[in-house]
This record gives C-alpha cells, sequence and structure tokens, in this order.
C-alpha cells in the first residue's frame, strides 16, 4: 500500500504533468497543501522532496516550491560515432554547420554557447595505461562544456587527454583558440594522420560531487552518469580517452546493436 507521502507525490506529478501547474508556477504553501490532503506538514515536505529529485520542482529560498520548467534532454545514440567520423573530412563550410552537441540535441550552432579550456598535464597510472604510454606521459587535457543558450548550466562536462606528441605535429591542435573545431576528434586527428577505427564507451551511475551537482544544476537525489570513451586507431593504439560527466535527470543513453541474420 502506498504511503501517504507517495499519494500526495503522485497527485501532484499528476497536476505537472497534465498542465494544470506549468513551467514557473507557484505550488500551493506546504500548510495549504497538508489541509489538502489532511495530513501533517512533514509529509508534504517528503512528497515535495520526492518531486524535487525527480526533477520536476524546485525549492527557492524564501518563495516556496515552484514547477521546475523543463530542460533540453540529451539524446546520445552509439550513431553519432560513424556520423562524425564520415564528416571528418568533409568540406569546412558543412563541418562548421552543426556537430556532436546539435546531433544529440537537435538544436542549432546559435543555440548553444561553447566552453573550453586546454591544459598541460601529465597521465596518472590509470590514465598511462588506458593510452599505453609510461607513468607521466606529457598529455594534452581538453575540458569541455556546452549548455543551452537559454539554459545556465551544461549538458555535460567532457574530459580529453590526448598524448601531446601524437597531436603536436600540428601546433594547431594546441591552441584553444582553434575550438569548436569543425568536425570535431576525428577532423583534429585527421589532420596528423590518425584514422579512428572504434570507439569502446563504458558507463556507470553514482551520486554527483557538490561541485558536479552545482554545476550541473541538479536537484538533490538525482545522480550522474559517467561515460569513459576510448577512441582507438586503425593501428591498434589508444588516441583518446574522454570521460563526459552527464545529469542524470536530462541524459538518455541509447544504444543499437546489428545483428547478423541466421
Amino acid at each position: 500500500m502506498a504511503k501517504r507521502y507517495e499519494v500526495i507525490a503522485d497527485a501532484l506529478r499528476d497536476e505537472i504533468r497534465a498542465g494544470r501547474l506549468g513551467p514557473g508556477e507557484r505550488l500551493p504553501a506546504k500548510t495549504a497543501l497538508a489541509e489538502r490532503y489532511r495530513v501533517s506538514p512533514p509529509t508534504v515536505r517528503q512528497a515535495l522532496g520526492v518531486l524535487r529529485a525527480e526533477g520536476l520542482v524546485e525549492e527557492r529560498h524564501g518563495r516556496g516550491d515552484f514547477v521546475r520548467a523543463p530542460r533540453r534532454k540529451v539524446l546520445r545514440s552509439n550513431d553519432r560515432h560513424q556520423w562524425e567520423k564520415d564528416r571528418a573530412r568533409a568540406p569546412r563550410e558543412e563541418r562548421e554547420a552543426t556537430g556532436a552537441t546539435e546531433y544529440d540535441t537537435g538544436l542549432t550552432v546559435s543555440d548553444l554557447v561553447f566552453g573550453v579550456e586546454y591544459r598541460e598535464a601529465k597521465a596518472d597510472g590509470e590514465l598511462a595505461a588506458a593510452l599505453g604510454v609510461p607513468t607521466g606521459t606529457r598529455v594534452l587535457k581538453r575540458i569541455y562544456r556546452t549548455r543551452c543558450r537559454e539554459e545556465h548550466a551544461p549538458f555535460g562536462v567532457a574530459r580529453s587527454y590526448l598524448v601531446y606528441d601524437l597531436v603536436a605535429a600540428n601546433p594547431d591542435l594546441l591552441d584553444a583558440a582553434n575550438e569548436p573545431w569543425p568536425g570535431g576528434t576525428h577532423s583534429q586527428l585527421c589532420t596528423v594522420g590518425i584514422e579512428v577505427d572504434r570507439v569502446v564507451e563504458q558507463v556507470t551511475a553514482r551520486p554527483p560531487t557538490a561541485e558536479e551537482a552545482a554545476e550541473l544544476g541538479l536537484t538533490a537525489g538525482v545522480s550522474v552518469m559517467v561515460l569513459r570513451k576510448l577512441s582507438i586507431d586503425t593501428m591498434g593504439r589508444v588516441v583518446d580517452v574522454t570521460e563526459v560527466t552527464l545529469p542524470g535527470d536530462r541524459t538518455e543513453l541509447v544504444f543499437t546493436t546489428a545483428l547478423a541474420g541466421w
């Protein structure tokens, strides 16, 4: 049998999804909800806590609880990798027209705000093992954050690691001022003669750190997905290790596997 706070959460959720409580609209005060459902204020607080964890409601300090405006969803499929590779050598004009984030969100370049940081670093034991290089090898660490222009939080935070000496043959690849690079990493690697042969991805989930929750705009109870991607070239070398931290309340991962017939 459902608990009272679950019944209240269900009722309010139905009102939000039916549009009777619209985005940005203030919910009745906790005392009013307690009277409506004939429960104590702590039970109402439990119900609202459930809706906050689902990303449907947000509490504004000193003002009450409000219906949260839906955030732009991200649909990330494994088809994106072939799409990215196919356009790596396309004309610059075509590559500039759209990128991977646009592919995942359905937005246009003008809808997005792009941010990137470049820095040199030394590979620790785990990263060195993934790249197949000695610990301490110089790497280029790149941090990407892209958000919808109408929102304050990014779709995720991607940290990419390239072996410095592998890409230094093209000095343009070492300068963050050249970002966003038309065609992305596939196109960048292509300029130094590297063709990506396959991509291996591992996805895990965990609670966010306080810093991640603040940066990604997560409400209490929402987890993050951590996607670790290895890009392997035609010689069998791992040429890029990328870790993407994705908000669990707005990201959907879709994997399509073609099966051979009998």
